[in-house]
Order: C-alpha cells, then sequence, then structure tokens
C-alpha cells in the first residue's frame, strides 16, 4: 500500500535543544489568520443526515483550539437549499473561527455559476474558497462529472469574482508543479496538496461501483488504487516552483507528521480521517484530544530539532531517504 513518504523525512535530534519547552510558540498565521498551530481540520462532510451533527461537533472542537476547519462539497446545497444548514451549521456554532467553504472543479467545468460560488461562500459566511481538484474519483464514481476542460479558466475567473482567498485542493492524488505554475498564475492563495498515503478515493468509489455492478469501474478502481504522488513528494514539488502557502495533506496522522511536511515546505497541514474517526467515537470532544496531541506532538518536534517556532523549523536541517530522495534528485529538487 502506497505511504505519504513522510517516513522517509528526517529531522534532526538536537541532544541539547538550547531552548526551553515552554518557550515553543507553534502559533502561525496563514492567509491573514493567526492559528494556535499550523493545523486545519479538512474539508469533509456536509448535505447528508448525520452531517449536520457532525460538523457542529468538527467546529466545536476547532473553534476551541483556535485552528480552522472546511466543509465538504457544497454542490448539494446549491441543488437543494434545503441542506444549506447542514453546512451553515459551522458558522452558527463557532462565529469567529477560519471556515473554507468546498466546491468542486468538475462542477465549475459543468457550468456552476459566479453566483452560485458566491452564495457558498455566504452560506457559511466563508474566509476562504476551497476548490477540490478529483478527476481520478470522478473517472471511477459510477456517476462521476468527467469533464475538467477549461477549469484552469474558471478557477482564474472565480478569484477574481469573490472577495475571499481561493485555495485549490486534490483530494487524495497530489499537486504536480506544473499543475502549481498553473495554479499560482491563476491567481490562487494557497495550494492544498492532498497526496497519496490517506484515504484512496479510487478506492472508494471503487467498492460503490462494485456493490452498483459496474465492472469497468471496479477494474478500473484496482489499477489505478496508488495512482498520484505522495504527499511529500507533492509537497516538494509544489514547493520548488511556488511561492504561495502549501497545505500538506494526505494521510496526516500526527504531529510529527505535520512537523516532517514543514520542515520541507509546507506552511499549513490538514487532517481528515483522523479528526472523523474521533468525533464519531467521541463526539467534540474526542476530536479535541486528537487534535490536542497532534499539536502536542508538533511542538515536541520542534523542541526537539531546537526551533522556537515554525519558521525556525524549516530552516533546520533534515535529511530524505529512500524514494524521496530519488523522487526529489529526478526532478532536480536536490
Amino acid at each position: 500500500m502506497q505511504t505519504t513518504w513522510l517516513e522517509y523525512v528526517k529531522l534532526i535530534h538536537q541532544a541539547s535543544p538550547e531552548i526551553s519547552f515552554e518557550e515553543v510558540d507553534t502559533s502561525v498565521t496563514f492567509l491573514g489568520h493567526k492559528f494556535s498551530a499550523p493545523l486545519l481540520i479538512d474539508s469533509m462532510t456536509g448535505g447528508a443526515d448525520q452531517a449536520k451533527e457532525i460538523n457542529r461537533r468538527l467546529a466545536e472542537s476547532a473553534s476551541s483550539l483556535g485552528i480552522g476547519m472546511g466543509v465538504g462539497s457544497q454542490r448539494s446545497a446549491i441543488v437543494n437549499p434545503e441542506l444549506s444548514e447542514t453546512f451553515s451549521i459551522v458558522r452558527d456554532t463557532s462565529p469567529d473561527m477560519f471556515v473554507m467553504a468546498n466546491i468542486g472543479g468538475a462542477q465549475l467545468a459543468m457550468g456552476m455559476t459566479v453566483d452560485d460560488v458566491k452564495k457558498v461562500i455566504d452560506m457559511v459566511k466563508a474566509n476562504a474558497l476551497a476548490v477540490h481538484l478529483n478527476p481520478l474519483q470522478e473517472l471511477i464514481q459510477p456517476e462521476g462529472d468527467t469533464n475538467f476542460k477549461g477549469v484552469l479558466s474558471k478557477i482564474g475567473e472565480i478569484v477574481k469574482a469573490v472577495q475571499v482567498p481561493v485555495i485549490v485542493k486534490e483530494v487524495g492524488a497530489g499537486i504536480s508543479r506544473e499543475m502549481a505554475i498553473e495554479l499560482q498564475m491563476a491567481g490562487v492563495a494557497a495550494i492544498n496538496v492532498a497526496g497519496v498515503g490517506g484515504t484512496s478515493w479510487a478506492v472508494v468509489e471503487g467498492i460503490r461501483a462494485k456493490k452498483a455492478g459496474n465492472k469497468d469501474k471496479s477494474d478500473l478502481s484496482e489499477t489505478f488504487a496508488e495512482w498520484g504522488i505522495p504527499t511529500a513528494a507533492s509537497v516538494l514539488e509544489v514547493r520548488s516552483v511556488s511561492t504561495i502557502p502549501v497545505i500538506a495533506s494526505g494521510g496526516i496522522r500526527n504531529g510529527l507528521d505535520v512537523a516532517r511536511a514543514i520542515s520541507i515546505g509546507a506552511d499549513m497541514s490538514a487532517m481528515a480521517l483522523p479528526v472523523m474517526k474521533a468525533v464519531l467515537k467521541g463526539g467534540s470532544e474526542g476530536a479535541k484530544r486528537l487534535l490536542s496531541k497532534t499539536i502536542l506532538e508538533y511542538r515536541s518536534a520542534l523542541f526537539l530539532t531546537g526551533s522556537r517556532n515554525t519558521n525556525e523549523l524549516k530552516k533546520k536541517r533534515k535529511i530524505l531517504l529512500g524514494p524521496l530522495n530519488e523522487w526529489a534528485r529526478s526532478v532536480g529538487i536536490l
């Protein structure tokens, strides 16, 4: 099974960090907003039966810790406005929290209008808009939209038309350096790599296709189950050509993963599946415990590398091993 390759990033232990753990500051500023740590709850849910309560609990946990979150694709609420409260509950719960609205690039190509986009932003009073790109998922999804022609130009149009920063994210297959160049040229404010190593939507959609009796899609899922760019490689790819903020996601499971991703060029990180499991098992308190643990782990990594803050960690020496080292060298990053 393909991993994030973050395990091939080795941070250098300092036997005498020459700092006090108490002075380690995990706070960062991202898109003009201050966060207690470089951590977000990534876009996950909305528009379904349990989504309103799940989003409320996620918002409670994120807000209490001074981090932000995104909501799932809001397409369903444009089609059926009655579902809008499954998303708006996030803002109702946390008036001051950083919130990302969410739409799909495929939907932009299929005719979603600027007015529709403004509606999804207003729905959650968003601080930023995430546009997700998921060609692999759409390809295998039995009812998927596979027309991505004109998506980049539409993203550029949206950037100019809305009043909040636009973040473009993958959903599990990573962002390449070529795509990063195109996205920065389109004017996006940040890139969320969402690389290989977390949830494989090719596998998820393949299961759905099998249940629906669609053997072609099911077989396609098996072939492309590990398709994409591992998260660590994607961070390196994007950072090598882009000056805008980079969010590392896709298989981020703990604070050490966050530190590793930051050390190779990310500015923020985002978690999805572990937080969803925590909130389903233990509600908002369960999610809060997981996120608090992650922040403590990140702070510990800063301390053990002799870093007082995130900016200092970025300057510390690290070693890239194995296939990540080979990838970096093959594209001229090392």
